[in-house]
């Protein structure tokens, strides 16, 4: 006994005994910790670059939720968009306003408003690119304007109406939207007169653009739906004011580039979050459901369930080559983070305006007699699917 007593006692064993139970303490308190904030927060981190994240927010389902949803009301939102503004323009049936997306094993973070203006004080946040792109800050103004009073907030326009702020005066916040819809100089620059089927780009020229965007704290691009329409001639204006007529995917290729080269050397890494919105579905074809050929999003009141639906309107390649773009600019130290909201618009057939919005175009005879000639199966009404990507970036914003 005294043999043992005395191992037992030697410094050199204790001092092991000891390392030893310390080392066990902190695994066991470490597991209880991370068992308790992987339940409250790794389980919303996203796992996009295939890291070792618990939770990926881009996959999952749409679930019916009518006393969590809608986020804010459209009629107590005076700054929403005429051509998003669906229940204003006719729509009754007002279920689309009431579906959560929900990823798989976790619970995506319900926006808060307040937290977001918070977040946002003494800061801009721009959201650069295309109508898509507006129908997403649309949605943003209508989530935080909400909590704020009348007198607090305000919106203007600038640069001939390219550029559109929303001010909260007493977060000193912007939240904008520049109208760059294929991120470089183009002749579809004007936010107003830019319906030209003879697209053509400056390939290399982004100065006028970014000027606009330079110095923000926040920055949300996207560019895709001004590049898909097949009967489009995209023409690229070289250096020498040459014009040459270029595939789709050899243009989209070249502005990334010019885009990446300007981030790269204009960004200020410390202080600016980039992101990068992916490719918004449309539903022109309604045999992707299982409807008749000749159908599109009109009169759909309901998501499709069929998990993994992708629509022949989506380009993976597109995609891929933003992708490509992002993981050399990562390699330089710069970093864009991807928000991946393809496959869960996919399932929402149901959330597009339709005939229900402000048409800025007359319609002819023909059309009027059968609107889903006419109906809008690109952009979303608001409240709506935008909220979800929204919920997404605020996600990303506070990780």
């Amino acid at each position: 006994m005294d043999k043992i007593f005395h191992f037992l006692l030697r410094p050199r064993e204790l001092r092991t005994i000891f390392l030893f139970l310390i080392i066990a303490s902190v695994v066991i308190v470490s597991v209880s910790l991370f068992r308790e904030y992987s339940h409250d927060d790794l389980r919303v981190i996203p796992g996009y670059d295939g890291g070792s994240r618990t939770c990926d927010l881009f996959s999952g389902r749409w679930v019916f939720d009518n006393l969590s949803y809608p986020l804010y009301s459209e009629k107590e939102c005076s700054f929403v968009f005429e051509e998003v503004a669906c229940e204003t323009f006719g729509r009754k049936d007002t279920t689309y306003q009431n579906w959560r997306w929900q990823p798989n094993g976790c619970d995506l973070p319900r926006f808060n408003a307040t937290a977001m203006l918070e977040k946002l004080r003494n800061k801009r946040l721009v959201f650069v690119g295309d109508s898509l792109n507006r129908n997403q800050w649309v949605s943003m103004v209508c989530l935080l304007q909400s909590i704020i009073p009348p007198s607090q907030k305000s919106m203007q326009w600038h640069n001939k109406g390219s550029l559109v702020a929303f001010h909260a005066t007493e977060y000193n916040a912007s939240i904008e939207f520049y109208w760059s819809p294929l991120l470089v100089e183009s002749n579809c620059d004007d936010p107003v007169k830019h319906r030209d089927q003879e697209r053509i780009i400056r390939a290399g020229s982004i100065k006028k653009h970014a000027k606009h965007w330079t110095g923000a704290d926040v920055v949300i691009f996207n560019t895709y739906l001004w590049w898909r329409k097949t009967d489009m001639k995209i023409i690229v204006k070289r250096e020498d004011g040459v014009l040459e007529e270029t595939p789709m995917m050899q243009s989209f290729q070249l502005i990334l580039k010019t885009w990446a080269k300007w981030l790269e050397h204009h960004v200020d890494r410390q202080k600016t979050q980039l992101f990068f919105m992916t490719l918004s579905p449309t539903h022109f074809w309604a045999d992707e459901w299982g409807g008749l050929a000749d159908e599109n999003c009109y009169n759909e009141t309901e998501p499709i369930k069929k998990e993994g639906h992708w629509g022949r309107g989506s380009d993976v390649e597109m995609m891929g080559a933003v992708d490509e773009a992002i993981g050399k600019l990562k390699e330089k130290g710069v970093e864009v983070r991807v928000i991946n909201m393809t496959q869960l618009s996919e399932y929402r057939k149901d959330g597009h305006p339709s005939i229900h919005r402000k048409f800025w175009v007359s319609l002819t005879e023909a059309q009027l007699v059968d609107p889903k000639s006419y109906a809008d199966c690109i952009h979303w009404c608001v409240p709506g699917v935008p909220d979800a990507w929204n919920e997404l970036l605020y996600a990303y914003m506070f990780l």
